[in-house]
């Protein structure tokens, strides 16, 4: 049982959110808070493992709630929740510490896809588009845009290695090069980079 909690200001959108996934039995809604500084308040006596943060709140915003939050409790895995012409707060989410991002508007699927990629300990950012334009594209080479258009799709090592045919260990090897080519720390910042300079949050 996943034990989850919503911090979002839009009461209809956050009491939809928790109906839906109170009505699965693989989750449990432990709290619903309407922004950073209430979660804030209730996190220390709250048995929590996903948190869905919305980003534009009052009083307290998402990324301030994210960094306090983690503070206290660093294994929590926080996902953040977007919308439309967000994008230029994703880097600041990635950089206070979120694991994943969910556009407002997703199917409940996707949701889920989320949550469970973040308890496995993945990173869920679904952002895509052809990475072509990515800064640093033009000096990689064809399987290498291959192995960064499947990072972009959310896919795991072990699913871009089914999917190109080729083993873990070379997927590993080409997403170091991709770093190294484009300059980024980790996966997430080289998916919000592509995010961010393609202007793409789908």
């Amino acid at each position: 049982m996943v034990k989850i909690a919503i911090v979002d200001d839009h009461t209809l959108f956050r009491n939809g959110l928790k109906g839906l996934l109170s009505a699965m039995s693989d989750y449990q809604i432990v709290g619903d808070y309407s922004d950073g500084s209430e979660f804030i308040a209730a996190l220390p006596r709250l048995d929590v493992d996903v948190v869905l943060m919305d980003i534009s709140m009052p009083n307290m915003d998402g990324k301030t709630a994210t960094v306090l939050a983690l503070q206290q409790r660093p294994e929590l895995k926080v996902v953040a929740l977007t919308m439309f012409g967000e994008q230029q707060y994703i880097q600041q989410m990635v950089s206070a510490g979120v694991k994943g991002f969910i556009n407002k508007d997703s199917d409940i699927h996707i949701v889920c896809e989320a949550i469970n990629a973040v308890v496995r300990g993945e990173e869920y950012i679904p952002y895509y588009q052809s990475p072509a334009s990515l800064s640093g594209a033009d000096e990689l080479t064809e399987r290498e845009l291959a192995v960064l258009t499947c990072i972009c799709k959310g896919l795991s090592t072990p699913q871009i290695a089914e999917q190109l045919n080729i083993s873990k260990r070379t997927v590993d090897a080409h997403r170091a090069r991709i770093l190294e080519k484009t300059g980024c720390n980790n996966t997430a910042s080289l998916v919000v980079h592509a995010v961010t300079k393609l202007k793409i949050l789908s």
